[in-house]
């Protein structure tokens, strides 16, 4: 019997609470962007850059909280996709692809243009071989489409927001308003979309083949016990009566 490896539940909540936490951590930094962000990108602006300048110990809470907020979204970011990654290994473990190793999943990722492309094609792949039901499929490539889009879409919000810290036109920090953080949220619900719908297919499957078991393991000792008693009266109906064995004599 083949050895399934169990359906990765855990660490697709983790992807979904990391997920949340990156939308968090970058919806509070859009707030004290509209808050504080723009007057602290102009005062910074009037230093001019040195921190010996009069006024600018007034500026050193507001800075220490900005530096944070960007902190806690590269940790949310690199949490998010650790977790991702992670339960993506574990789907394509447990869905019995024939490349199973870890490499193939960290290159697709982490190669540039080849990053752009091949992720939503394993996912795929990986949904395929989940054996999902035939109907589901416009559906799941519709949302699969929808996720990759979205993706793109916050990666280019980053790319273009980079590096945080440098004042936009001396207007504000980071340049990141509702509209980016609405491309951020989009992306990180669609991306927990597909990881529940595989997870869901897999855990399905997972169910079914534990119940086909259970039939089979109690079905074993009637079939063992019918052919048995099957054994037996072939036995008994091979041997001659004593009618038989007085007339022969």
């Amino acid at each position: 019997m083949r050895f399934v490896p169990p359906v990765p539940r855990r660490s697709a909540l983790v992807v979904h609470v990391t997920l949340a936490a990156q939308v968090l951590t970058v919806a509070a930094l859009v707030v004290f962007e509209h808050v504080r962000g723009r007057r602290l990108a102009r005062e910074i602006s009037a230093l001019g850059g040195d921190p010996h300048a009069p006024g600018a110990q007034a500026v050193v809470g507001a800075v220490t909280v900005f530096a944070v907020l960007v902190m806690l979204v590269a940790v949310a970011t690199v949490a998010g996709a650790a977790a991702y990654l992670t339960w993506l290994v574990q789907a394509r473990q447990n869905a019995a692809l024939s490349w199973t190793p870890a490499l193939p999943v960290l290159a697709a990722w982490l190669v540039p243009g080849v990053n752009l492309v091949l992720p939503p094609l394993l996912v795929h792949r990986l949904w395929r071989a989940s054996r999902p039901p035939a109907d589901r499929r416009p559906r799941w490539v519709a949302l699969l489409a929808a996720w990759w889009l979205s993706w793109l879409a916050t990666l280019a919000v980053a790319v273009i927001r980079l590096p945080f810290g440098a004042p936009h036109g001396n207007s504000d920090l980071t340049g990141l308003g509702l509209a980016d953080l609405a491309v951020v949220a989009l992306g990180a619900l669609l991306c927990a979309a597909t990881v529940r719908q595989v997870t869901a297919i897999q855990a399905a499957g997972a169910r079914a083949s534990a119940h086909a078991l259970t039939l089979a393991a109690q079905a074993g000792p009637f079939h063992v016990a019918a052919g048995g008693r099957r054994q037996s009266q072939a036995r008994i109906s091979s041997q001659p009566s004593p009618a038989v064995s007085k007339r022969s004599s």
